[in-house]
């Protein structure tokens, strides 16, 4: 099978009406924080026990395609012996790995940082696909402030984005673009709107220069949304800003756009997104989600480290996950 028959049959696979992606591939010091609201140890064990708990969830499969894991976690398997990664699959949700290696300061560019992790990725690619990742994620992050992102910080973190997706088309993995303009600060939706708006302008301009298939990839980028410490806006201002912006700079091409939470509570993401996809109109791409803690945080709360809570804890991410659904097609009435 050729690379591009792989990226594409993918992307089928993955890109849908109704669904969205999962992302469970928290960093251990970011799952460690998780557990420790609800008072449970991060050990290897029960990250294993709680992330098999997720994808064992009954029908997830009806409101989820793909899952984003952490390295960890593709090596791991339930407690009957069944990789995780194979979990998955079984309810025709695709696996996927999370591969950059985190993020430091950008020299020469105060207040912006670079992520970390292209030395060896062809290498390390090949090696998730043999475990079953079938596509990969990669992270930027932009700061907010009166002198960020800067136009160094824009080149350097887009450059990055490209060269990690040309990257993994060349093995054949389908690759989750991820620029992510933080919450944090006291911006306006203004503010956010038009760093937005050069964030995205930059990836596409390195997307092209690395002759990066755009029917093969996955976009992952924020909703435009005032900073944490001025949150003001009512879904249908988040809606029509995003929109704005993503009709300015996104191509047709991109199958599927799938937001992060990034920060979010679970309601106000699903109520966003829903918005999104009321006003959407004649949007050429798929409007979903890819969030993480939105989809989990009741999960784990209703799990607290329990074995016999394990039920009620599938149950919470099935009902998260299907309220998303709804707002992936703009059904979603108000919790």
């Amino acid at each position: 099978m050729s690379t591009t028959t792989e990226l594409q049959q993918t992307i089928i696979d993955m890109v849908d009406n109704t669904r969205g992606i999962l992302a469970a591939d928290e960093s251990s010091p970011t799952i460690a924080k998780r557990f420790a609201a609800i008072s449970v140890e991060s050990t290897e064990e029960n990250r294993r026990h709680y992330r098999s708990t997720l994808l064992s969830t009954p029908d997830l499969g009806q409101y989820i395609s793909g899952v984003i894991l952490f390295e960890e976690t593709l090596d791991q398997k339930t407690s009957d012996g069944t990789p995780l990664a194979e979990l998955a699959r079984k309810q025709s949700i695709v696996p996927g790995i999370k591969v950059d290696k985190g993020k430091g300061p950008l020299p020469g560019a105060p207040g912006d940082s670079i992520t970390y992790g292209l030395d060896g990725l062809a290498e390390r690619l090949e090696g998730y696909k043999a475990q079953g990742a079938r596509f990969a994620k990669w992270r930027e992050v932009y700061s907010i402030t009166a002198t960020n992102p800067t136009q160094l910080g824009l080149d350097a973190n887009a450059e990055m984005l490209a060269r990690y997706a040309a990257v993994c088309q060349s093995t054949g993995i389908v690759p989750i673009v991820e620029p992510e303009v933080l919450m944090d600060g006291k911006h306006d939706i203004a503010r956010c709107a038009v760093v937005t708006e050069n964030v995205l302008h930059s990836v596409f301009h390195a997307l092209h220069k690395h002759h990066v298939s755009l029917e093969h990839m996955i976009l992952k980028p924020n909703m435009v949304l005032p900073g944490i410490d001025l949150r003001t806006a009512d879904p249908e201002e988040v809606a029509t800003e995003t929109l704005k912006v993503i009709r300015r700079t996104v191509p047709a091409a991109v199958p599927s756009l799938n937001f992060l939470s990034g920060g979010q509570g679970p309601e106000e993401a699903t109520r966003n997104l829903n918005a999104i996809n009321q006003l959407r109109g004649s949007a050429p791409w798929q409007l979903s989600i890819s969030y993480g803690r939105a989809l989990q945080q009741p999960a784990l709360h209703a799990w607290q480290g329990k074995t016999e809570n394990d039920a009620a804890a599938q149950q919470a991410l099935l009902n998260r996950a299907r309220l998303n659904s709804l707002a992936r097609q703009g059904k979603y009435e108000s919790e």
